[in-house]
C-alpha cells in the first residue's frame, strides 16, 4: 500500500467539504481535466535535455528519462501536448463496511520507432475516520490509515452537518497523464 501523507489527505478532505454530496449514496465526486501544449525550443539528444516553451511564453528545461525510447524523433519546433486528468470520489462508509486502503498504477509508452507518446495512471484509495468536528471553527479532524491526524477547515461549513464523529470516509484519488508529440507543421 502506498502511504499518503497528511498533506495528501488534507488536500482530499478539503475537496470533500468544497463540493456537494449526492443524497442517494452519500458520494462526492469531482473531476478536472487540464490540457497544455508547448513547443520544443531546444533539444540535446546526447544529454537528453529538452527545453519547452509554454503558451504564455514560459520556458522549462528538464532531462528526459531513459525510459522514453523515441526521444531521437523529437525535433525543435515539435509540439508536445500534455493532458492531465484527476478525479476524487469520497464515500461515507456504512458502519459494517470494511475499510479500503489500496493503490494501483500503470504506465505505457509508444513502441520504438512510433510517434513519441506515453501515458501513466494511478489510483489510491484510503479510509479515514472523523475524530472531531468543530462547528464554531468549521473544522474537522481526520485520522488516516497510518494513524496520522489532520485538521481541515471545511470550505462549505454546511457539509459538517452531514457527518458525525466516528464516521468513516473512503477517499479515492485517481490521476492520469498522457503526453504526445506532434511534428511541426501538422
Amino acid at each position: 500500500m502506498k502511504k499518503i501523507g497528511i498533506f495528501g489527505v488534507g488536500l482530499l478532505v478539503t475537496l470533500l467539504f468544497g463540493v456537494g454530496a449526492h443524497a442517494k449514496d452519500k458520494t462526492i465526486e469531482k473531476t478536472r481535466l487540464t490540457k497544455v501544449s508547448a513547443k520544443v525550443e531546444a533539444i540535446d539528444q546526447a544529454t537528453r535535455v529538452v527545453t519547452l516553451k509554454g503558451p504564455k511564453g514560459n520556458a522549462i528545461t528538464f532531462k528526459v528519462d531513459e525510459a522514453v525510447k523515441n526521444l531521437p524523433q523529437v525535433q525543435v519546433g515539435d509540439e508536445v501536448v500534455v493532458k492531465y486528468h484527476e478525479s476524487l470520489a469520497l464515500r461515507l462508509l456504512k458502519p459494517d463496511e470494511a475499510a479500503v486502503n489500496e493503490a494501483a498504477a500503470a504506465a505505457a509508452t509508444a513502441k520504438p520507432g512510433a510517434t513519441p507518446a506515453g501515458v501513466g495512471a494511478r489510483e489510491v484509495t484510503v479510509t479515514v475516520s472523523i475524530e472531531a468536528i468543530d462547528t464554531k471553527r468549521h473544522t474537522v479532524t481526520f485520522k488516516g490509515p497510518a494513524g496520522n491526524l489532520a485538521t481541515i477547515k471545511a470550505e462549505n461549513p454546511k457539509n459538517l452537518e452531514k457527518v458525525k464523529v466516528g464516521d468513516r470516509v473512503a477517499i479515492t484519488y485517481s490521476e492520469a497523464l498522457a503526453v504526445s508529440v506532434e511534428k511541426a507543421g501538422k
